[in-house]
């Protein structure tokens, strides 16, 4: 292992040129499902699929994403080390509101889709069978994982799940900030920073209308959405968006729904990060790579049931397409 990124991102270029090309998702929007299976078992993914049914083709896909991604923290140290560390930490968050998602509208485990990060799906499904959310924060403890400290630290303030999860958000993306910024590396600190924006974007639309704090789930280290916009925001100011006009959140104007929101915001992060593909020699190239894989997994498992129940391409081409 190396203390900087030249061994890591030599390895993440390997593993760039496995990423799927775009003709593979272009082809697949119109397969059956049989030749869905065809096609990704000549994948990347082939090797993990054992089965021919749509969970064996999730499972093979987080397999794919857990063996082409979470390792990465092994092929390096120091620095390099800590700068995929919180790539994957942010992924935790994810599957923790994904998992507390799950468990209060009764969703099998089976059914939740996780992200590669630092924890296998063996202890996020400990997690699910917990008793409640603070039984989560106990299975969460035992790999001593920061995240068991804020859900603790957050459900003595609140048990609302719109929340639960706002806060989480807060507390985890203000201390990643501070650790970015330790760390020297631009191209992550300033992306970290428009997931800082993102997240106020999509909490202010959640949590639209209600009586809430704002210093409780205002989130402090983004660039573009302040205080004052968030609050205007959350009473219902979409004269907000508008305003992003010249950053990178242009394409937000006119959005009024949180479904499209979150489209946009996806495509938007997703531009941004590729853009650390410039950075060979720091952490941007494996940030650009983890969300190359990200996007790849979620449109995979999006055409995966477009071919498995039969749905008209147009019911999903907006949502596997970025422009």
């Amino acid at each position: 292992m190396a203390d900087d990124f030249g061994y890591l991102n030599a390895r993440v270029r390997a593993r760039r040129g496995t990423l799927l090309k775009e003709s593979f998702f272009q082809e697949a929007m119109d397969l059956s499902f049989p030749d869905f299976l065809r096609l990704l078992s000549e994948s990347v993914y082939g090797q993990e699929l054992s089965g021919q049914a749509l969970p064996d083709v999730d499972q093979a896909i987080g397999r794919a994403q857990a063996r082409l991604v979470g390792d990465l923290p092994r092929l390096a140290s120091g620095e390099a080390r800590e700068a995929v560390r919180l790539l994957l930490l942010r992924n935790d968050l994810t599957n923790l509101q994904a998992i507390l998602r799950a468990k209060g509208t009764g969703r099998p485990f089976a059914e939740v889709l996780l992200l590669p990060g630092t924890l296998k799906e063996g202890l996020w499904q400990q997690a699910y069978e917990a008793q409640d959310a603070a039984g989560v924060a106990q299975v969460l403890s035992v790999p001593g994982h920061p995240l068991a400290r804020a859900l603790r630290g957050v459900l003595r303030e609140t048990q609302d799940l719109a929340r639960v999860e706002a806060l989480l958000a807060k507390r985890f993306f203000e201390g990643v900030a501070k650790a970015a910024k330790v760390l020297e590396e631009p191209a992550l600190r300033d992306y970290l920073a428009l997931e800082v924006d993102a997240e106020n974007l999509r909490t202010a639309f959640k949590l639209q209308g209600q009586e809430v704090p704002l210093e409780g789930v205002f989130i402090r280290g983004g660039r573009f959405v302040d205080r004052v916009r968030f609050a205007r925001l959350l009473e219902g100011d979409y004269a907000v968006l508008d305003e992003l006009a010249g950053t990178p959140f242009a394409g937000l104007s006119g959005v009024r729904d949180l479904k499209e929101l979150e489209k946009r915001l996806r495509c938007t992060l997703l531009k941004e990060a590729r853009k650390g593909a410039a950075d060979p020699l720091g952490a941007g190239l494996v940030l650009a790579y983890v969300k190359e894989r990200e996007w790849e997994a979620m449109r995979l498992r999006l055409l995966a049931r477009r071919a498995y129940f039969g749905l008209p391409r147009v019911q999903v081409e907006e949502e596997v397409v970025c422009p």
